[in-house]
């Protein structure tokens, strides 16, 4: 077979962009307005259908790969239908005058909850400034003296007539701070225990029966002032509701009014004015000004259960919210109660109830990615459960996990209307759905995200204007037509297809900032086709070192690599090294041994326990491929083994498998192995030569390799058909192919892979089932025939050896 019939086309060896056929010269005549979720539909369907279902359990769950913009595309569309829909409520917390511990949730129309705490803020303060006043107004103070003279007049009555009577008996009354006494006088005096034992004891009985009198009558007495005093204080504290329910009225009334169409706040006005009444002694004190800071503070009345918490204000929405959460912990989600500390006391009230992310996006969507969702300790259970009950309970988290319970606030929950969209990772979707059987129920939506997209002249319109929306809202220079088309290519490798193009918009977005970046460093005023050449060779820089350290030890053969004349039995196979944020490849020298046996084919690797399942599966495969091709009509009489030389960590993948079974052939037919042609794709059974990933990397490591150590023209690389059209390799390398200094062969099967590696015809069996003689698989055959004899001639040998009683010989 003439190898130059398997060579891929320049022209196929990469999908190149001709910047003409944009239609435009820069991204400056691009219409910006255009859709910017490019080639999204399925995914957008899948949103659209979800927000505007409003049956229970339709949340979404938005899944994609990572770096494929999913909150960008989320927010974008989700923002767009949320404009639409009418602005929510307003949500206050106020004090519950029937139940402290409980504050009450206001719902007012948007932008009524600032108005109704600035007005219950001036109507409190309008009631303390008059109640102060007409508490201290001389009206007032002449009515409630009245009262008093009233009430002093008929205390001294009182008084009077038990000093009357005490004067009377020969006794004094004695009034003072501590009360009143009764002691025995003679001329007006009061008579002392000296005095009062020299009497005669006829006296002093008649003495100590007249104070037992007297003290009953003096009993009765302060019995009848004390109830006097209270009723004197029932008739200020009726004056004193009498004019505050005057004062308050007057003014609660113009509130009542302005909010006559809400039940819920007239309610709490009565609660407020009831409340009022009942507490004017605090209204009718001044605030002292406490003239040391460091002085323990004399109690003061407070005002603050008059305040009213304006949780949630919606006076500037345009529209229902859409609130991305970026670290969804319990009390980012479901707010907090703060507590402040005075005097080394905690101390709290409702005032210091603070919303959470269910509380800005109610009546709208909230955006939170699954991963942080489910790393925040307690914040996925809670969730469920507000979903569930549709309401937003705010606790602390140590009370939501049962680890402690103090006594604090119970805030009445607040209703819970939304649409929540978890974005992440389709591996966490399926985890979820299999494994919480509540996940279900809830988000029965699921939107899907693509990676890659074909290349067609729309899906291009639509690249363009993204990049041209990037280069608005980041202020960049303009792209000329050559740079765009740069990008378009770039798309196609990111992708490893000329004929799709990734979906992995962050990375284009920064492409064309770092593009910018070395733009504006050479001075120029547009972004050409070098600068965007510029930003994709600096990011490889910036991650290549691995790769360079690995080519450095290939130079100064330390690893050993040939890539000029012939070997038996070694192959240069060609492996991806993947870091994570950079994939490179390099050539990896692969051997192979075949010895008599029945031991098959041994994988080094596997047997070293360095390989991993799918190696083992393409190495399985190969092993039944040679039974299939060469053992039809008698056992495979073979122990061979194969291994990656100087290969010191785990191996996995079946790309390998075609390089390795072309090492075993080359062993069995004793034919060499050109090295400079390298090999990559996986075997079937039947020998067909299956597509494989990472194809341009893959190629592009071995052409640097040989470009060191000198391009001789028969150097190249082989590749399955079926991954032509995932080539786009690099402009250097399209040239060395021009120049037939380099070769790309694509084959079908086994037996063309071999022919261009050996330069022998494989050979095809005919009618007999035998090869033609001097092929590769005549030689093949011959020698595993040869095997199988050698085989069949040991155990015979064996079995004679047994027979005559001897031991059989180790193996």
């Amino acid at each position: 077979m003439d190898r130059k019939s398997k060579e891929v086309a320049l022209r196929r060896l990469r999908g190149l962009c001709d910047p003409d056929s944009l239609g435009v010269e820069s991204t400056g005549e691009i219409n910006k307005g255009r859709q910017l979720l490019v080639a999204q539909d399925k995914a957008v369907k899948g949103i659209k259908f979800g927000l505007k279902m409003p049956r229970n359990g339709y949340n979404l769950y938005v899944a994609g790969p990572d770096r494929t913009g999913l909150t960008f595309i989320a927010k974008t569309y989700i923002e767009k239908i949320g404009k639409k829909d009418p602005p929510p409520s307003d949500w206050c917390y106020v004090y519950n005058f029937q139940e402290p511990d409980t504050p009450k949730f206001l719902e007012l129309k948007r932008g009524m909850g600032l108005k109704l705490k600035k007005d219950i803020s001036e109507f409190i303060e309008e009631v303390k400034t008059e109640i102060q006043d007409v508490f201290e107004s001389e009206d007032y103070n002449k009515e409630r003296g009245a009262i008093s003279k009233i009430f002093d007049t008929k205390r001294n009555e009182l008084i009077s007539l038990l000093e009357k009577r005490a004067n009377k008996e020969g006794f004094i009354l004695n009034i003072s701070q501590v009360g009143m006494m009764i002691m025995p006088s003679k001329d007006g005096k009061q008579m002392d225990d000296e005095t009062i034992g020299a009497l005669p004891e006829k006296e002093r009985k008649r003495l100590q029966k007249v104070s037992q009198e007297l003290q009953k009558e003096m009993k009765e007495t302060m019995r009848a002032i004390r109830n006097l005093d209270r009723g004197l204080k029932e008739q200020i504290k009726g004056l004193d509701n009498k004019i505050a329910l005057y004062r308050v009225g007057h003014l609660i009334e113009e509130l009542e009014t302005r909010y006559e169409d809400l039940p819920e706040v007239l309610e709490y006005l009565k609660g407020m004015k009831d409340d009022i009444i009942l507490n004017i002694d605090n209204f009718k004190q001044k605030q002292l000004i406490h003239q040391a800071p460091f002085l323990m503070p004399q109690p003061e009345s407070s005002f603050s259960r008059y305040e009213v918490n304006a949780l949630i204000d919606n006076s500037k929405s345009k529209g229902a919210p859409v609130i991305i959460e970026t670290n969804p912990t319990y009390p980012n989600l479901f707010g907090r109660i703060e507590k402040q500390s005075q005097f080394g006391t905690l101390f709290t009230d409702f005032t210091m109830i603070r919303p959470g992310a269910l509380h800005r996006a109610s009546g709208g969507y909230l955006i939170i990615k699954a991963i942080d969702l489910l790393r925040s300790l307690g914040s996925w259970n809670a969730l469920k459960r507000a979903i569930k009950n549709k309401e937003i309970r705010i606790e602390d988290l140590a009370e939501e996990i049962g680890f402690i319970s103090t006594k604090t606030l119970k805030p009445i929950p607040i209703p819970l209307n939304i649409k929540i969209v978890l974005i992440g990772d389709p591996y966490i979707y399926h985890l979820l759905y299999c494994f919480d059987s509540d996940f279900k129920k809830m988000f029965k939506v699921k939107a899907q995200l693509d990676d890659n997209t074909k290349k067609t002249k729309t899906q291009i319109r639509n690249y363009l204007s993204y990049i041209a929306k990037v280069c608005e809202e980041e202020h960049l220079l303009d792209i000329e037509k050559e740079g765009l088309a740069r990008i378009i290519e770039y798309t196609s490798e990111l992708v490893g297809n000329q004929r799709k193009m990734s979906l992995r918009l962050p990375e284009i977005k920064d492409l064309v900032v770092e593009a910018n970046f070395w733009a504006k460093q050479r001075g120029k005023k547009s972004i050409q086709s070098s600068d965007v050449e510029r930003a994709i060779d600096e990011k490889r820089q910036r991650s290549n070192l691995m790769e360079m350290k690995i080519q450095e030890m290939i130079e100064e053969e330390v690893l050993h690599i040939q890539t000029k004349g012939e070997v038996v039995g070694q192959v240069n196979g060609l492996t991806i090294y993947d870091l994570g944020d950079y994939a490179f490849a390099k050539p990896i020298r692969i051997t192979a041994t075949a010895t008599p046996g029945k031991e098959g084919v041994v994988d080094i690797e596997r047997e070293a326990k360095m390989s991993g399942n799918i190696h083992t599966k393409g190495i399985l495969i190969m092993e039944s491929y040679l039974k299939n091709k060469y053992a039809l009509d008698k056992p495979l009489a073979l122990s061979a083994s194969v291994t990656f030389e100087q290969s010191y960590g785990m191996v996995d993948g079946d790309s390998a498998s075609a390089a390795e079974l072309f090492a075993i052939l080359s062993c069995l037919s004793n034919r060499p192995i050109r090295q400079g042609i390298a090999v990559t794709g996986s075997v079937s059974q039947l020998g067909e030569c299956q597509p494989i990933g990472g194809i341009t990397r893959k190629i592009e490591g071995f052409f640097d390799v040989c470009k060191a150590k000198g391009l001789t023209g028969e150097q190249g690389v082989i590749i399955p058909k079926r991954n032509i059209n995932d080539l786009m390799l690099k402009k250097e390398l399209l040239s060395a192919v021009e120049k037939g200094k380099f070769h790309i062969y694509a084959i079908e099967n086994m037996d063309e892979g071999i022919e261009i590696l050996t330069g022998v015809k494989a050979g095809k069996r005919d009618k007999k089932g035998n090869y033609p003689k001097d092929t590769l698989n005549y030689l093949v055959m011959e020698r595993l025939k040869a095997m199988s004899e050698s085989i069949k001639e040991s155990e015979q040998k064996t079995r004679r050896k047994v027979k005559r009683g001897g031991r059989p010989s180790p193996s």
